[in-house]
Parts: structure tokens; sequence; C-alpha cells
């Protein structure tokens, strides 16, 4: 499946990305464009939109979820350790609640310097890539401390 969202991928982005590599599409192919191309891109490729206005799963939808939040519910529902992530992400995607969890606001500043080390978009998801599995591995040691 393809994948679109907007180019220059920050913390909603690559944590989406993330999440569809390794929980619901592990072959997708990402498409990364300029914002007002998005939903042209979605529409011609046949691909789903992310974190952008007019698509699938917009930067926040009507619920008020980020696009990792509404596929974490829409795809994996039952994985409380994806729960928790979505809620880290949600706060380090929305400046406004950077205190929504302890966690949120260090991975805000992580991921506003993955673009400064990597060539490109591809290159950021790659590299992002170890650093949530490593965050999802700890959170779920977490929880299976606390059962």
């Amino acid at each position: 499946m393809k994948w679109v969202t907007r180019k220059s991928i920050r913390v909603n982005r690559m944590a989406t990305a993330w999440l569809i590599r390794r929980f619901i599409d592990p072959q997708a192919i990402f498409l990364f464009v300029e914002p007002d191309e998005v939903v042209a891109v979605q529409q011609r490729e046949g691909a789903k939109g992310f974190d952008a206005p007019g698509v699938t799963y917009p930067h926040q939808d009507e619920q008020g979820r980020c696009s990792f939040e509404a596929l974490v519910e829409e795809h994996c529902p039952a994985d409380a350790v994806l729960d928790a992530l979505a809620r880290i992400v949600r706060g380090a995607d929305f400046a406004e609640e950077t205190g929504l969890t302890p966690e949120s606001a260090g991975l805000r500043t992580i991921s506003h310097g993955f673009p400064l080390v990597a060539r490109d978009d591809h290159e950021v998801v790659e590299k992002a890539a170890f650093l949530y599995d490593a965050l999802y591995a700890a959170l779920k040691d977490k929880r299976e401390e606390n059962t």
C-alpha cells in the first residue's frame, strides 16, 4: 500500500510511519510531498494520506485525535502499549499538550532533531524506527512489571 504525507516529517508523521511499518503494513511505501499536494497524490496514487488536511487520517480528526491515535484505535485497539504510546505522541505533537505525559516533551525535542541528522524523510523513518522500537519495548516492560 502507498501512504502519503507532508514532507519534512516531524513527531506525528514520524511516529505514524513507524506504526504503519511495524503494525499495519510492513511493506508500506511512503510518499513525502508538498503539503498542498497530499490530497491530489492520495487520489491519483490510490494512497492513504495521513497528517494533512482533507486526507484519510488528518493531522487532527473530528474526534480530536492525531493520525497516530486514529490508526492505533482502528488497527490495534487491543494493544495497551500502543495506546500508551499514542498518548505520548499526542503530547509531543500538539505543542499545547507537551505536559500530557512525562515523555512527551523529550520525544518532541528528539523528533525535531532527526531531520538534522538524516538526508531525507525516508532516512528519518529508518533512523527513528530504533527510537520507537525502544520506546515501545520500554513501555511494554513497564506494563509487565506492573501486572
